[in-house]
């Protein structure tokens, strides 16, 4: 179970570790290190996956609009409804769609919470073209998030110490993590926001291993009393905005992370250790974002197939989902993807659409695989 608690709160046995970590100078805010060239294989990769998978994504939703915009409905409500759930904020489903849709005004704070949040996303969404990263920028999304909630310091940065603290299964209590001092928060952004605009301008910097550094020291800075893991999901949406990446609008980022939240912490934990030494490597947290990242592409892929071939005969709604999905599916996809079709049906329509050579048959029995010819070439 982890805490978010002002430092007062400390017990007296941590407040040795905590006043050390008090006395440490200021992390340095560098990207350079993504300009090495020494990346893991797998993170490269992962890149390149996914800027394989946005040049795809973009090309069908020039073709498909009606599709990307009912898509769009669905990651909004998701969206609304999983970063809420990651701290905790819930409701039922039928008040989470009322909310989000603005069918009804929300009755309690959670509701509030929830509303904020909505405001903040669609404010993303509709005007990132017009918005630029800085401090005021990351305090307005701040304030629209959490005035409707009636928070005190909506839009301002923490004026006291925070501290990320775990209770275990004994009840005992330990620091976690104690993010920048509320003395030093405003510099800490500046420099940070500095450091990201540097590496922005560096066309040697691939933009997507980039933001999940940026999202990591934001998260240690940990500005704000509270609302810092919303406003970081947001931020991250935001970023992936600015280097052309816009999946976030049709599949929710919020869900994907809320899937898999262990993992997503556990890298947190990983890549903030030494944070305030400058001695953390950012790398688990880079493969975290990069995997949450992969999985919308490839929800986005089941979402597509499935949108698009509601008018569709089975038929071809069969050659859709082969033909529109960016990766190799098995049939047994393909029926979970589409249950009142037989597996007979899928089976036929696969055999005749690699004997037009539309489609092209990987692996043999039950590792066997479809992908659509052009992609192969």
């Amino acid at each position: 179970m982890i805490l978010y608690v002002d430092s007062n709160w400390i017990s007296a046995y941590n407040m040795i570790e905590y006043m050390q970590i008090r006395r440490l100078a200021m992390h340095i805010f560098d990207y350079s290190f993504l300009d090495k060239g020494l990346l893991p294989a797998e993170i490269v990769n992962l890149t390149s996956t996914i800027s394989a998978f946005n040049a795809i994504s973009g090309e069908r939703k020039e073709k498909n609009r009606s599709v990307y915009t009912e898509l769009e409905k669905i990651a909004r409500v998701q969206s609304v409804k999983s970063s809420n759930a990651i701290e905790g904020i819930i409701t039922t489903d039928v008040r989470i769609k009322e909310i989000v849709n603005k069918n009804s005004a929300p009755l309690n704070h959670s509701e509030r919470e929830i509303a904020g949040y909505r405001d903040a996303l669609d404010e993303i969404h509709s005007a990132n073209k017009q918005m630029s990263m800085s401090e005021n920028m990351i305090l307005h999304i701040h304030k629209v998030m959490t005035e409707i909630a009636g928070y005190e310091l909506s839009g301002k940065y923490k004026s006291e110490d925070n501290l990320i603290m775990e209770i275990d299964e004994n009840r005992r209590r330990r620091i976690r993590f104690a993010p920048v001092p509320a003395a030093d928060t405003k510099e800490a952004m500046e420099q940070m926001i500095l450091a990201y605009m540097e590496a922005r301008d560096n066309p040697r910097i691939n933009q997507l291993l980039l933001i999940p550094c940026v999202v990591l020291d934001f998260l240690c800075i940990h500005p704000f009393s509270d609302g810092n893991g919303r406003v970081s999901r947001l931020l991250s949406i935001f970023l992936l905005y600015k280097s052309g990446y816009d999946v976030g609008k049709y599949v929710s980022l919020e869900e994907q992370i809320n899937e898999d939240k262990e993992y997503y912490y556990s890298a947190l934990q990983e890549s903030s250790i030494g944070w305030h030494t400058n001695e953390n490597s950012y790398f688990e947290f880079i493969k975290n974002f990069l995997s949450v990242l992969y999985h919308c592409y490839k929800e986005l892929d089941k979402r597509f197939s499935t949108v698009n071939g509601k008018r569709l005969s089975k038929t071809e709604r069969i050659e859709q989902t082969v033909l529109n999905s960016v990766l190799p599916v098995s049939k047994s996809e393909i029926c979970d993807i589409l249950p009142d079709v037989s597996p007979t049906t899928v089976e036929a329509v696969l055999g005749k659409m690699v004997k037009t050579g539309s489609i092209i048959k990987l692996g043999r029995a039950r590792a066997t695989k479809y992908v659509n010819a052009d992609y192969i070439s």
